[in-house]
């Protein structure tokens, strides 16, 4: 738990919140037409999801949230007392430094603050009490110490130990200069600095692309306690569902915003376009029986009255636009030659860099037809095994075989790197194609998002996602049995990971992939090697089937505490195909009660199970369910009302609004509460 005073609190603007209004905002880009019109509110404590389609604009939205950016058209208005704190992609570079120092350098001001402080102790020691300076110099100490105090100067270090504790630093990093940091660790630096400033509107773009599974679960525990409104642009869906309460989309110029995380907003989505196709469909044929009917009297005399009114019905009618489609991947990976039972071997596999430990004696076998994810924190070796996998790093010892009739293909983080910068996306593709798939390049590029004029861009000027994707491409080209995947899905949008996804699962070669999105590892997986300290664990099953065993045994590399908090994150999205089988009574201090022996009985249990009590017991559940719906009902209808800009036009309907809001918030949170209680007891009837 971090230090959250009241003091410090309302001093960073919690009393009045953050509250932003986008008015009639429009932004072109190049040449295309980012976004026109949008008008958006953004309440106090809002926890937001910002998502669509790359290219969409999202970044560029939040860029002008932080005025960082203009907008073409309309205005960015802002409250007093609101502190922006924003977190870009990439590009964030500090040098001068110790980590430590560096990350408290955001409160320059507290330190200077202390250091008067120091001076004036100093001064004051030496100076008799009946001195003319003495008074103004104890009133001003007194001041300082007192500020200081208010605004949690005292706690600073001890907040920014436990950030980068939580960021994946080590101790001894601390004093370690800044910029002997690689690019992925600075932004964890400047994520740091963020968080240990606390701003009442925290910007986050992609906040989990340098982060691995543990310091993601860190950050949605520290997201869920954050006090103040938070935007999140993220590509991991069980990111979102675990952080945000909703989702706005960015989907053909305009914003949509749901109730919900992620997952139920594909839920929603789906249903409104469904709702709509419906609804045009029926207008369609109202429309048709009209126009048909016209057409059919229009010159007879005896009809003139009601070929008019027909007209004027038609006149009246307000068309029905089904949304545009979105763009996603579409592609099959090429089924490939069979290979031998086993696909790979390593043995007695020694690596070290200088003095430094990668693995010892590591003995593993890949079988034909496995998934297996590669998980661990950085720089345990996750990418350096996928490297010896590929036979692209020497050994000190060991041996890696493969199988029999094996043809691997290798996707590195880097990647993106192999492109010739001098080649159009058209002309990187052709020159690892064979003959037979020239005339389908186009088809293919298609497939990957490259439309139109696309294909004719050098491969300097594409974005990170677009040259994730056609270093993708470029490896369909190519059959292989076995793919060696590290971090595929980087810079990929939702919708290109669900294909990706899809296609993996359908492919009957061997894959070995390292992924940071617990939702792809846990779709995809059929093992999990656990990477670090010179070895690896293996794991049976997906990657909630991992968190499951390493519950059980918290001696290994990761703590109780962390696969709890992994659990309870898989509670909450209602993606997971296994959500309600995990028990609400899981914690990491205590084993979970083993199951009825499969030999006992089943009247022994129900033997011992007193009906009315579990009648009871379900009965106040489903009266709990009853009132968080009613509740969450309440809570949509009033967000429905608030994102109309014409309702905020009256200050008494806004604060009476907002607090009613807040209210309702609270409730909906102690109900569930109540309802997790008693689903508790309800479990422990059962089990009795």
């Amino acid at each position: 738990m971090l230090f959250w005073t009241k003091t410090r609190a309302a001093h960073l603007g919690y009393i009045w919140g953050a509250m932003i209004q986008l008015n009639s905002v429009s932004k072109r880009y190049l040449e295309q037409n980012l976004f026109e019109s949008l008008t958006w509110f953004i309440g106090r404590r809002d926890r937001l999801g910002l998502v669509g389609n790359n290219g969409s604009g999202k970044s560029t939205l939040l860029k002008m949230i932080a005025r960082e950016i203009e907008p073409d058209q309309g205005t960015v208005d802002i409250t007093r007392g609101t502190t922006l704190g924003y977190l870009p992609q990439e590009g964030v570079v500090a040098t001068g430094k110790g980590l430590m120092e560096e990350t408290l350098s955001v409160f320059e001001e507290l330190f200077q603050m202390e250091a008067e402080q120091h001076a004036l102790a100093e001064k004051l020691k030496d100076m008799p009490p009946d001195h003319p300076e003495a008074k103004a110099a104890l009133e001003r100490y007194g001041e300082l110490q007192t500020r200081f105090h208010l605004e949690g100067g005292f706690r600073l270090e001890a907040e920014a130990a436990q950030i980068l504790d939580g960021l994946g630093f080590r101790r001894p990093d601390w004093e370690k200069p800044v910029e002997t940091f690689s690019g992925g660790w600075q932004m964890r630096i400047a994520l740091a600095k963020l968080l240990l400033k606390k701003p009442n509107m925290l910007l986050l773009d992609e906040p989990t692309n340098h982060l691995d599974l543990e310091a993601r679960n860190w950050l949605e525990g520290y997201l869920q306690e954050y006090p103040f409104s938070y935007i999140v642009v993220s590509h991991d869906r069980f990111f979102l569902d675990a952080t945000v309460e909703r989702i706005v989309d960015l989907f053909g110029r305009r914003l949509e915003v749901y109730s919900g995380g992620y997952s139920s907003y594909i839920r929603q989505r789906e249903a409104k376009v469904d709702a709509l196709k419906e609804a045009k469909r029926r207008q369609d044929e109202h429309v048709e029986k009209l126009e048909t009917f016209v057409s059919k009297f229009r010159y007879k005399a005896t009809k003139a009255k009601q070929v008019q009114s027909r007209l004027k019905e038609l006149d009246k009618i307000e068309r029905i636009d089904l949304p545009e489609a979105r763009r996603t991947i579409h592609f099959q990976f090429p089924q490939p030659p069979r290979s031998g039972r086993r696909v790979l071997e390593l043995e007695g596999i020694r690596k070290y860099y200088g003095p430094l430990c990668v693995f010892e004696n590591l003995d593993l076998t890949v079988e034909q037809g496995e998934k297996i994810a590669l998980v661990g924190p950085n720089g345990a070796g996750k990418s350096t095994l996928m490297r010896i996998l590929a036979r692209r790093e020497e050994l000190q010892h060991g041996e890696c075989r493969p199988g029999y009739n094996v043809f691997p293909a290798y996707f590195a983080q880097d990647q993106e790197q192999e492109l010739d910068p001098r080649m159009t996306v058209l002309e990187s593709l052709g020159s690892v194609a064979p003959m037979d798939m020239v005339p389908q390049l186009r088809t293919l590029l298609g497939s990957f998002l490259f439309h139109g004029d696309d294909v004719f861009k050098k491969t300097t000027v594409l974005s990170g996602g677009e040259r994730n994707r056609l270093s993708l491409a470029r490896i369909l080209l190519t059959p292989a049995n076995l793919l060696l995947l590290d971090e595929p899905t980087n810079h990929l949008d939702m919708e290109s990971k669900e294909v990706l996804l899809s296609a993996l699962r359908d492919f009957t070669g061997t894959v070995v992939f390292v992924s940071h999105d617990r939702y792809f590892i846990d779709q995809l997986a059929t093992r999990v090697l656990l990477i670090g300290q010179g070895r690896a664990e293996s794991y049976p099953g997906n990657y909630e089937d991992f968190l499951w065993k390493k519950r059980q045994d918290d001696s290994g590399f990761m703590s109780g505490v962390k696969v709890a908090e992994d659990l309870r994150a898989l509670r909450m999205s209602p993606s997971s195909p296994a959500a309600a089988e995990v028990p609400r009574a899981a914690s990491a201090a205590e084993p979970v009660r083993p199951a009825v022996p499969a030999e006992e009985p089943a009247k022994a249990k129900s033997a011992r199970v007193n009906p009315q009590k579990v009648k009871l017991a379900q009965e106040k559940v489903q009266a709990a369910e009853a009132e968080i719906e009613k509740l969450e009902k309440r809570i949509a209808d009033m967000e429905k009302k608030m994102a109309d800009p014409e309702y905020f036009k009256s200050p008494g309907n806004a604060q009476k609004s907002m607090q009613d809001w807040e209210k309702a918030k609270e409730l909906l949170q102690q109900k569930t509460a109540r309802w997790e209680e008693l689903s508790l007891e309800l479990e422990q009837l059962l089990e009795s």
